[in-house]
């Protein structure tokens, strides 16, 4: 969440850059925080002065007994429980007031960065580049929905069976495929600096909170209500909260974590094509990488991570493109998002399958995650994070790009991973 010092002291940039996010309610909800602030600064103030007077009073108490001054002892006394009840209702009112700058702050989403393009929705993201060649496919080439059901490798009727729509069950060479994405990316990964992370995959309330989730996108997430755990939508959750209320080392830094997690996601489908298949899951598999860094290194990391992600598509020799998403487009968290899609051949359009984003201080102050800089002062660290990568539309991109009337040959790359070289 903002630091209520950056809101306080930079008002008119917070305000412009939640203009850009065309968040309608900014000026209302940043007035509402800073008095909340004031409130709660003048009720500290208050409390602490009360406290001291008592504290002076107990002092003088003692004397006034110890020299027989009963009389004025009581005067204290009577002054001292006016202050007791002075200080009680204080913490009341801080406790509430607290609370709900809290829940304010909670409202208001991250400030885009200053690259972040204009515009109100994915059709106004910025195109920063645009990779391989888009492969020509033969008369009656098929999208995949209808090739996994050729091959019968992947099988959506048992899956609704038994759990219900958007829970695919994987066969044969459709399962070790999975597995061989999975692995090829953790490989990759691991050779890239990241140490490999197997996190829960069920997480409380708290970790929901920290990475931002919560409570921007509760109805997004599977809830164990009995336990009140929830299932996780990225290993970003996890993998971040494992250094919520700490304090890192310098030499501990850049922190450079990979992990492979299933993934879950309640969000509501929608009938047609674009839909269909793999296009969209509430159950699927994804490789995710985290960094936490110090701030001045945090945009060059990001450079980073947006070029390992774009090396693991070369390396399938899947066509792809990087954009820039602009402020109506961003995620809640974010303060820069760079999304990468690959070319679909038999459907003829681009599918998302990463997203790399800047965070900047924003999760860091949820979580408490902090270093020492220069000469020992306290400062929060900026986290990062990219899919690298979610499976379904890459498996639905390598089926469609990848046919032929032998079957559908895969990227050498994978041959060793999944045993064979072609499905069919």
């Amino acid at each position: 969440m903002l630091q209520v010092s950056v809101l306080r002291d930079n008002t008119e940039l917070v305000l412009a850059g939640l203009a850009k996010r065309h968040y309608k309610t900014a000026e209302a909800d940043v007035s509402a925080i800073l008095s909340l602030d004031q409130r709660r600064k003048q009720l500290q103030t208050e409390h602490d002065q009360a406290q001291a007077e008592a504290n002076d009073l107990a002092r003088q108490i003692g004397g006034l007994m110890k020299s027989g001054d009963k009389a004025g002892a009581e005067t204290l006394k009577a002054r001292t429980a006016e202050l007791k009840q002075l200080t009680k209702a204080h913490s009341d009112e801080l406790v509430q007031v607290e609370e709900g700058l809290q829940q304010m702050l909670y409202k208001l989403p991250n400030i885009p960065h200053s690259s972040v393009p204009e515009g109100r929705s994915a059709d106004d993201n910025e195109v920063v580049r645009e990779v391989g060649t888009k492969p020509e496919l033969a008369a009656g080439a098929k999208p995949h929905w209808e090739l996994i059901e050729q091959y019968d490798i992947i099988d959506f009727a048992l899956g609704n069976k038994i759990t219900g729509a958007g829970f695919p069950v994987y066969k044969g060479q459709g399962a070790r495929l999975q597995r061989a994405l999975i692995n090829f990316f953790l490989d990759e990964a691991r050779n890239a600096g990241y140490t490999e992370i197997q996190p829960p995959i069920l997480v409380n309330e708290a970790s929901g909170y920290g990475t931002g989730q919560l409570p921007d996108k509760e109805g997004q997430m599977y809830h164990s209500t009995a336990d009140d755990l929830y299932l996780i939508p990225t290993a970003e959750v996890p993998i971040t909260n494992l250094y919520r209320n700490e304090i890192i080392a310098g030499d501990q830094l850049p922190i450079r974590n990979a992990g492979y997690t299933p993934c879950f996601r309640r969000e509501a489908g929608s009938w047609g094509a674009h839909v269909r298949g793999l296009n969209r899951l509430h159950q699927f598999d994804k490789v995710e990488i985290v960094q936490i860094t110090e701030p001045e290194k945090s945009y060059e990391a990001l450079e980073g991570m947006v070029a390992h992600i774009e090396g693991l598509l070369q390396k399938l020799g899947l066509p792809y493109r990087v954009l820039r998403l602009c402020g109506g487009d961003m995620g809640f968290t974010s303060a820069l998002t760079f999304d990468l899609e690959v070319w679909s051949a038999a459907q003829g359009r681009w599918l998302e399958v990463s997203s790399a984003s800047n965070f900047e201080t924003y999760q860091a102050n949820r979580l408490k995650l902090r270093y020492r800089g220069e000469g020992g002062k306290m400062q929060l660290l900026h986290t990062l994070n990219g899919s690298a990568l979610a499976l379904p539309r890459i498996v639905a991109a390598l089926l469609e790009n990848n046919q032929a009337e032998d079957g559908i040959h895969l990227p050498e790359v994978l041959h060793s991973y999944c045993g064979f070289s072609k499905i069919g």
